[in-house]
């Protein structure tokens, strides 16, 4: 829903990104996320996502699919480690704390999962995507309001077509964010598999 609105004022960022499964665009993805991190960070009112969308392959199922969404992410952080950006200040760079979020040249990202597998209809897409929503929009969101008012619509649709909310989603700045990414119902002792380089 977040991205949805962001594309319909003008702040949706796409970039086409080859095989998910390969590590063939992980620079280019990982320029594209810095340029459009720093415009994020001087954005004050609006509302943007940054989506990389992959070439269409064989349906994944949720596990395949997580496993090649934190090979990217990986990726990302290995090459924003060996070019000594920052972890992004405010959260947690520890994949399974509460406030771990993802980070990119040093802006703090929640990471939405989307693929044709998918078991939710909210994280079905036609084929593999990311997409990042920069952390310090849901803090504006929520200051003002709209984030519980999105989160109040996003819930009523997952009821209407699921029965029930996705028992996966947190508050925002609750629970375990990392655990989110892939949109799968993951077991209570799952462990990130993304390894931070200090």
């Amino acid at each position: 829903m977040g991205a949805k609105s962001a594309a319909a004022i003008g702040g949706l960022s796409v970039i086409e990104a080859g095989d998910f499964g390969a590590p063939d665009h992980d620079a280019e993805i990982h320029r594209a996320i810095t340029e459009f991190g720093i415009e994020a960070l001087q954005e004050e009112t609006g509302l943007s996502s940054f989506a990389c969308l992959f070439r269409h392959g064989p349906k994944m199922s949720e596990a395949e699919f997580e496993a090649a969404l934190w090979a990217r992410a990986q990726g990302l952080h290995d090459i924003d480690a060996a070019s000594g950006a920052p972890w992004a200040e405010g959260v947690s760079r520890e994949p399974d704390a509460a406030d771990f979020s993802f980070s990119v040249g040093g802006v703090a990202y929640f990471v939405v999962g989307l693929h044709p597998g998918a078991s939710r209809a909210a994280r079905r897409f036609c084929r593999p995507a990311l997409v990042f929503n920069p952390h310090q929009q849901f803090e504006r969101l929520r200051q003002d309001g709209r984030y519980y008012q999105m989160q109040s619509i996003i819930r009523e649709r997952e009821v209407a077509r699921h029965g029930s909310i996705n028992p996966m989603l947190s508050d925002f700045g609750s629970g375990r964010e990392a655990a989110q990414y892939s949109g799968r119902e993951v077991e209570p002792g799952w462990t990130c598999p993304l390894r931070v380089k200090t």
